[in-house]
């Protein structure tokens, strides 16, 4: 049993970080999910997919992974560059592109 942990991305539908401080252990996938033949829904057999645990540090995560005998993985958070842009950069007389409606 592999457990990853991770700290999640902001989904697309935020624009602030909630959400996306505290670390993610969770457990891999073992079994294949299977289609219902008769309505088409996706199931699975393995319970410990469900599972989630959020730890406010990395350092707490691992802990608990060790503690517990799990093999586990760190997946390191890849941080956004973020530009910053200002209103009046808009109606400068040196922009690059024209302004335009």
């Amino acid at each position: 049993m592999t457990a990853k942990i991770y700290r999640p991305a902001k989904t697309a539908m935020q624009s602030g970080k909630a959400n996306t401080q505290d670390w993610v252990l969770e457990f891999e996938q073992e079994k294949p999910r299977s289609i219902d033949p008769i309505m088409g829904y996706t199931s699975s057999a393995d319970m410990k997919s469900q599972i989630r645990m959020r730890f406010d540090t990395c350092e707490a995560a691992v802990t608990y992974a060790t503690r517990n005998g799990l093999d586990y993985r760190v997946v390191e958070p890849k941080e956004s560059k973020r530009r910053r842009v200002a209103y009046a950069d808009n109606f400068r007389f040196d922009r690059r592109q024209p302004w335009t409606h």
